[in-house]
């Protein structure tokens, strides 16, 4: 059998496509742990404690939900006994994909840090945050990381920096825009976009958890992306995270969906 060079042609652009549209789907159904940290300070809980008896119960609750909103936050107890529980999933991760995002991280969670009453999990599509003081609404300063590609932006970096971070901050105005509300008529404080920065193109999100005010997310965006971002700077690829915000850019399409 014979084929033109034309026909081999059509053959190799449609192997290519169908080789990106696996290697996206891959990498969106694709897990990976990226970061824990027990926090020291808030001290360590007995087994069978009033404390793990709450946050048992917190966990039961959760873990019965539908993860549609793809966040929820609870406390119980009183005192030392408090306990609150809260996690956040990518804004294109809700659903069936929320729920096993969190099972992984929980159950990571629960051997990486085994009966600190203060302890963080991020994950690719989640994050999970168990901790014995209640910080509903307020920005988280002390818990944040950087990762960023090996790879750095051709020309110059300070240009290419300035127009990220434009990018960026446009992308944080956008997520808290009063329009971007859900079905139910909440805050999305989520928000993805595509920019060419010189001669690449570039894929993008920003989020906040939903516990955050629009003005608040902004602020928490504003700061990560101006302040916590050295490790960005120039590279062709980055993210930051805190528990109460991220971002992320890349140089290929990273998510199931764009808002």
């Amino acid at each position: 059998m014979y084929f033109s060079s034309s026909s081999i042609n059509n053959f190799a652009v449609v192997a290519i496509h169908l080789l990106l549209i696996h290697s996206v789907s891959s990498l969106n159904i694709t897990n990976v742990y990226l970061r824990h940290k027990c926090i020291v300070g808030e001290g360590k809980y007995k087994r069978g404690s009033e404390y793990e008896k709450n946050l048992n119960t917190l966990i039961q609750s959760t873990s019965a939900g539908n993860f549609r909103s793809g966040y929820d936050q609870v406390s119980h107890g009183k005192g030392p006994h408090s306990v609150t529980f809260m996690y956040q999933c990518r804004g294109d991760s809700y659903g069936p994909r929320c729920r096993s995002c969190y099972t992984t991280a929980l159950s990571a969670l629960r051997k990486r840090c085994p009966r600190n009453k203060g302890r963080i999990i991020w994950y690719d599509q989640c994050l999970i945050e168990i901790s014995s003081i209640l910080n509903k609404g307020k920005i988280d300063y002390d818990n944040n990381f950087c990762m960023s590609n090996t790879k750095n932006a051709t020309g110059s970096s300070l240009e290419f920096k300035q127009k990220m971070v434009d990018f960026l901050l446009n992308l944080g105005m956008k997520a808290t825009s009063e329009d971007n509300m859900d079905e139910n008529n909440q805050a999305l404080l989520y928000a993805t976009g595509e920019e060419r920065v010189g001669t690449t193109k570039l894929y993008a999100m920003v989020q906040c958890s939903k516990n955050l005010w629009l003005k608040t997310c902004y602020a928490c965006l504003e700061w990560i992306i101006l302040k916590e971002s050295d490790c960005c700077d120039g590279k062709l690829g980055g993210r930051v995270f805190s528990t109460t915000c991220n971002y992320r850019y890349e140089l290929y399409p990273f998510l199931e969906q764009t808002v």
